[in-house]
């Protein structure tokens, strides 16, 4: 007899740490960024901290009543300087592809402004079905709601969040700042070492 597998799932996917390594390009733009405005901001340690909306690591380096124009700068500067040096990390395509296997639908459900995370998901050859950007941590548990996301995926404790909100299931990917200990400590339900291991774990969480 056959197993009774779950309906088609919608699973949503964070994009920076989780989907691309946005390291070396969010590193190049800040660097364009500190040449642009000859103000210093250490990217080393800034690529260290990816999540968190862009406004909240600005605030370290700008007063705040510049924040708002930087960010608009940095955006604009960030397709030239981020896009074409972000590679995927190891097994995002294979994840949105079980997904999509699975006869579900795979959501991108990022902080990044969305222009820019359609532009890294297209250079890539990544094809989601839906991408919504700035939303970070229980903002994201809209766009999960909106889309019928069962499934959250994400590497930052603020993802966790965010799917907990939704009631969605937590899956957390150490592949960002965040430990094990502190995606589970947030309420991840499930910690994978990074997204090769997601078409295995989706094939038994569907088998349920």
């Amino acid at each position: 007899m056959a197993h009774m597998t779950s309906p088609a799932p919608t699973v949503g996917f964070d994009l920076d740490m989780t989907l691309i390594d946005s390291r070396p390009g969010i590193q190049a733009c800040y660097r364009a960024l500190c040449a642009r405005t000859g103000t210093y901001i250490d990217c080393d340690l800034v690529i260290t901290r990816l999540g968190p909306p862009l406004e909240e690591e600005l605030v370290n380096w700008f007063p705040a009543e510049e924040v708002a124009a930087v960010a608009d700068l940095y955006r604009e500067m960030y397709p030239e300087h981020a896009i074409t040096g972000t590679p995927a990390m190891p097994g995002a395509r294979e994840a949105i592809a079980a997904v999509r296997a699975a006869g579900g639908r795979a959501l991108v459900v990022t902080a990044k402004w969305e222009p820019n995370a359609k532009m890294h998901l297209e250079h890539l050859g990544i094809e989601a079905d839906a991408v919504v950007g700035d939303l970070w941590a229980e903002q994201k548990a809209q766009a999960l709601r909106e889309y019928g996301a069962s499934v959250y995926v994400g590497d930052h404790t603020g993802d966790v969040r965010g799917a907990r909100t939704a009631d969605a299931y937590s899956v957390a990917v150490t592949t960002g700042p965040c430990d094990e200990a502190e995606l589970r400590a947030a309420g991840a339900d499930v910690v994978l070492t990074d997204l090769t291991e997601f078409p295995a774990w989706l094939e038994s969480y569907r088998r349920r």
